[in-house]
């Protein structure tokens, strides 16, 4: 039996990646972004912001990192895996930098399912920038408009994380995930 899949996804600075790492310290199977290492592989080849610089090949080598996530998890005999951010975002920030992208994107969002797909709102009081994370707040808004409406198009019924603090928001999720799967 397969593992049920869930996303946990959001615009940047909403709280993923600090959410993902309490759920992987408290047992639960994670699989982290990707991006970052994408940005640093091209930040070594001299490309110092890829997604501007080439933001559909970006794009494509991140769809490609999540799908061999999705499909090496395939393996799992975990009941359920978490993933930091899912296929479905790849095509929300092209959709958001009104990118143009091929046809078989598309399909591969199609052709691979998520069991659920929590998404965190924009929460001005915990945003901040790194070096990956660029975007104003004011874009992590309109970032977070163009997840949701992306995962809503694929049928999904993305679930919003209330604004708690990171214990708060684990159990949120696992009570939402024991209820349902």
């Amino acid at each position: 039996m397969k593992p049920k899949r869930i996303v946990i996804t959001g615009g940047p600075g909403t709280g993923k990646s600090t959410l993902i790492k309490q759920l992987e310290k408290s047992g639960h199977p994670c699989l982290h972004e990707v991006s970052r290492e994408v940005i640093l592989q091209a930040r070594e080849e001299g490309i110092e912001q890829l997604f501007l610089e080439k933001p559909l090949l970006f794009s494509e080598m991140l769809l490609a990192g999540r799908l061999k996530q999705f499909q090496e998890s395939s393996q799992s005999k975990e009941d359920f895996i978490f993933y930091d951010r899912g296929l479905h975002d790849v095509l929300a920030y092209l959709h958001y930098f009104d990118t143009p992208f091929p046809k078989k994107m598309h399909q591969t969002c199609e052709n691979h399912t998520y069991d659920m797909v929590f998404i965190l709102p924009p929460w001005k009081e915990i945003y901040s920038t790194d070096n990956e994370r660029y975007e104003s707040f004011e874009e992590a808004i309109k970032i977070h408009s163009h997840l949701e409406n992306t995962y809503k198009n694929y049928r999904y019924s993305p679930i919003e994380v209330p604004k708690l603090s990171v214990a708060q928001r684990l159990s949120f999720i696992l009570e939402k995930v024991k209820n349902k799967l």
